[in-house]
């Protein structure tokens, strides 16, 4: 009886043809790891198609814009326009209270009978279809969530047109991937791609948008959907510029670049305006919370936040509506502190009711407006106790503004550049900067959701928090295969090799056991569960028994291109095939070995953290 049982030795690592065995057809053709790519002629085809989304979603934030003009105009002016217009400057007096009652109970009414997909400000939903739903939006999102939120909107709601417009933009990349029939992956790229290119035709920021979506929406960097959102996004600019110009929608005046001593103030506005992102957040669902006590359904909840945004907008106009004129305001230094200091409190208390009652609306203006004036509170306060300092508010409310978002959404590379997008200020990085990350911090020591992903973790659905290097991806399978190989003659037979199991003499890694040819070609792959089964009878030989064609992977294939393959075929183990010789096998993958990377991470984060600590300790 022979079974051999030899140490294989590890041989070159370059690449070779598929494998074409003594078995015929059987192993003529057989799988293996598919090699990374970044873009092919599959990629090319989602690229075209998220150009297209994107110019879409510039009609549709086109479209929303003109329907808040249309609803604001009507609502608080009696006229028929739809020009942009604020609510602020209406002359309805006490009757202001009914606007935004009237438009709230119209859009439970939208979310009662139309869609409930519509109440929120719309980003943790399209992050729960990404993580949970396939990237699947139900189609009549697309005209339900502008429609609604530009009646939420333009009867004085304190909401940005950028939410609807991101969940609308994605809700069609959707669609059009649901018509195309592609991936879940594929789903999600053209998702992103909406969603960035709407946000990018409100404010006419291409890069954010693009951020945005990296931090939000796909949660991973990479070519694939980089490439796309990034073209998707650029003819949201297109857009833009088309409908609304090309000027910066936040104007300032120039800046000069900051010294030292004020670097390290508006590190201190990022710091105390962080932590009252955290506050921000929790009021939100606070109030959520509440809405959720009532004794009455939920349909008849945005009508009663409704009554809080007429109070308030009757106590402080300026708190109506989507309220850019106030962060261009601000920005533009013509805001008296009286006026920062209402806006800052009354604007809060009006968007976190009303969105706590689950209106159709957005959060990145009304964050940007709150931190915005809270920053220039700090910074006017600032300048009356340092007045040599040369500390200035704008700077402080530009600072405040993305602190504000970067603590309550964390995503702070896309705060970071929207400040200068949106004002054409390169001057305001440092001092921006500096905020962001100081607010980031702040938010994520106190806070462990985010306000975009509090709800959907009560869901029982966690976002990913980080962009982790992945080990699997850098470490070749022959760092990790099991080079001790026990293989089976094709001549042998199921009882010859149980009575070589029977002797307890076996030292193998791996239970799926390589049959292979006189000559040492691969043939195929045995079972253990087979070898044992008392149905087959011992006469037979193991070449009658063995699983062929069976996946096979190259010492040069990376750990998750195996892993992946594992995956799809359904197989505990992969041989590995030599790289100069296609039909010599070497070494076996199990799946236990594919924990070789999760093991270097794990010695490499404890190496690190030794370090730490006695870094700590000298």
């Amino acid at each position: 009886m022979s079974v051999p049982h030899e140490r294989i030795s590890e041989s070159s690592s370059t690449e070779a043809l598929p494998i074409a065995t003594a078995m015929g057809s059987a192993m003529a053709s057989v799988a293996m790891p598919q090699r990374a790519t970044t873009i092919g002629m599959h990629g090319l085809l989602i690229t075209s198609t998220a150009i297209l989304i994107g110019l879409g979603a510039g009609i549709i934030a086109k479209v929303l814009l003109a329907l808040i003009g249309l609803v604001t105009n009507l609502s608080f002016f009696g006229r028929l326009s739809t020009a942009f217009s604020s609510p602020a400057g209406n002359h309805l007096g006490l009757w202001v209270l009914v606007v935004p009652v009237i438009g709230g109970f119209i859009v439970g009414l939208m979310a009662r009978y139309g869609s409930e997909g519509i109440r929120g400000h719309g980003i943790p939903e399209v992050m729960e279809k990404v993580l949970r739903g396939q990237s699947r939006i139900a189609p009549r999102l697309i005209f339900l969530k502008p429609l609604s939120g530009a009646i939420a909107i333009g009867t004085g709601g304190p909401f940005g047109a950028e939410g609807p417009v991101i969940a609308t933009g994605g809700a069609l990349g959707s669609l059009v991937g649901q018509l195309m029939d592609t991936t879940s992956e594929d789903r999600k790229i053209l998702l992103a791609a909406g969603g960035a290119s709407g946000m990018t035709a409100v404010f006419g920021s291409p890069i954010s948008g693009v951020l945005l979506a990296i931090e939000l929406l796909l949660f991973e960097f990479s070519a694939r959907s980089l490439i796309p959102v990034m073209f998707a996004s650029a003819s949201g600019m297109a857009m833009h510029i088309i409908f609304f110009g090309a000027a910066p929608i936040f104007s300032m005046p120039e800046i000069l670049l900051p010294t030292g001593k004020l670097l390290v103030w508006y590190g201190t506005v990022g710091l105390l305006v962080g932590a009252v992102s955290v506050l921000v957040t929790h009021s939100v669902f606070l109030v959520e919370d509440a809405f959720g006590k009532l004794p009455i359904a939920w349909m008849w909840w945005p009508a009663i936040g409704g009554i809080f945004i007429g109070i308030f907008g009757y106590i402080a106009p300026d708190t109506l509506g989507v309220g850019y004129g106030n962060i261009q305001g601000l920005l533009g230094g013509s805001l008296t502190q009286q006026t920062l200091v209402m806006l800052c409190v009354f604007k809060f208390l009006s968007w976190a009711i009303s969105l706590g009652s689950g209106t159709s609306g957005g959060t990145l203006a009304p964050l940007f407006t709150i931190g915005g004036a809270l920053g220039a509170v700090i910074g006017n306060a600032g300048l009356l106790l340092y007045p040599g300092m040369g500390i200035d508010p704008r700077v402080a409310g530009l600072v405040g503004m993305t602190a504000m978002f970067t603590g309550a959404s964390r995503a702070v590379l896309t705060s970071m550049v929207f400040a200068i997008e949106t004002t054409l200020q390169p001057a305001a990085i440092l001092p921006v900067m500096g905020g962001c990350a100081v607010a980031y911090m702040v938010s994520s020591i106190l806070m462990p959701n985010t306000i975009m992903t509090e709800k959907i973790s009560r869901r029982g659905i966690r976002a990913p928090t980080d962009y982790v290097y992945d080990f699997s991806s850098q470490m070749l399978v022959r760092e990790a295969a099991s080079y001790n190989v026990t293989s089976l003659l094709a001549s042998t037979t199921l009882a010859e090799f149980r009575s070589w199991l029977a002797q307890g003499r076996q030292e193998y890694d791996h239970h799926t056991f390589p049959v292979i040819a006189e000559n040492g070609e691969l043939l195929g792959m045995i079972m253990s569960h087979d070898i044992v089964n008392p149905e087959l009878p011992g006469t037979l030989r193991v070449d009658d028994v063995a699983k062929q064609p069976w996946p096979v992977a190259l010492e040069t294939h990376t750990l998750r291109e195996a892993s992946d393959l594992m995956v799809s075929a359904e197989v505990g183990c992969l041989p590995v095939v030599s790289a100069d010789d296609s039909h010599k096998l070497v070494a076996v993958l199990s799946h236990r070995d594919l924990m070789s990377a999760d093991r270097r991470r794990l010695a490499e984060e404890s190496v690190a953290q030794r370090s730490i600590h006695l870094g700590f300790r000298s």
